[in-house]
């Protein structure tokens, strides 16, 4: 699987970021929610699964790029590289 930056709202390339594959998925880099409350929320988690915090704001940010820009594809052809705000 290959991985193409989409954002971040963090600064020095910290987390959290997402990143869309050339599988059409999403993936989230982020701190991994430890508060025991918040894992008992969770429903089905499998073996090698996660929860990861995401600011909201960078969802939406993402969401309108992407709705923006048209249907989302993976490593697209001109090489063009998204920053971090857009």
């Amino acid at each position: 699987m290959r991985m193409r930056f989409l954002g971040s709202t963090s600064e020095a390339g910290a987390c959290p970021t997402l990143y869309e594959t050339d599988r059409g998925t999403i993936v989230v880099q982020g701190l991994e929610v430890t508060d025991a409350e918040a894992l008992a929320d969770l429903r089905d988690v499998l073996d090698g699964e996660t929860a990861v915090e995401v600011p909201r704001e960078l969802i939406t940010e993402i969401a309108r790029r992407v709705l923006a820009d048209g249907p989302a594809t993976a490593f697209p052809t001109s090489g063009e590289t998204p920053t971090a705000t857009g």
